[in-house]
């Protein structure tokens, strides 16, 4: 679906997640996990708002990822050509299998955006060597640390994850998301409000 932005006429549905905010200072030591050998990892530049949303949408579909494919068209554009940016998408056996977002915007930190696997990768063991290969990729460079949050609306997984890949809770908050119903989610009853 393209992104028109919200519309007032827009049915929602009401949803109260907890937002944890990570932050990791030192590019970790131990072992570096490798993803298996019919893996690559290839950055995608400045992809059309169709094939980011499409994208977007088969990785975050089952976390309520929203936000982008509601965004007008110009907007998620200039995101989309921001040499700030760095979105990497995960193949195996050259088909797309996740991806993550990289965002140098607030330099010396790098914000990871988004990370997260296509449902048919979950459960393979992948998603710790791809989220190190997002952590690897982010320390190539002289930077001073990174950022990341989830919320419980992510995987139930991603929150362990980011801390057993060295980030470490900074913050928690909670936020109400008025989500349009015509994105067509299935929101566990746990999180409407």
């Amino acid at each position: 679906m393209r992104g028109s932005g919200p519309r007032e006429s827009d049915a929602v549905t009401r949803v109260g997640v907890t937002v944890t905010f990570l932050r990791m200072t030192e590019r970790p030591t131990s072992p570096v996990p490798q993803l298996p050998p019919n893996a690559t990892v290839r950055q995608w530049r400045a992809p059309s708002n169709d094939a980011y949303r499409d994208l977007q949408m088969k990785v975050g579909h089952p976390y309520l990822w929203w936000l982008r494919r509601v965004m007008p068209e110009a907007e998620l554009a200039a995101i989309l050509r921001n040499p700030q940016l760095a979105i990497n998408v995960l193949y195996i056996d050259d088909n797309p299998a996740g991806f993550y977002e990289l965002d140098a915007g607030h330099w010396p930190f790098i914000n990871l955006n988004y990370f997260g696997l296509m449902p048919h990768a979950v459960g393979r063991g992948l998603g710790s060597a791809f989220l190190r290969h997002a952590v690897e990729n982010a320390w190539s460079g002289p930077i001073r640390g990174m950022t990341v949050n989830t919320c419980t609306a992510d995987h139930p997984r991603a929150l362990p994850a980011y801390e057993r890949a060295g980030f470490s809770r900074t913050r928690a908050i909670k936020e109400i998301w008025s989500i349009p119903d015509r994105l067509g989610f299935t929101i566990p009853d746990h999180l409407k409000v």
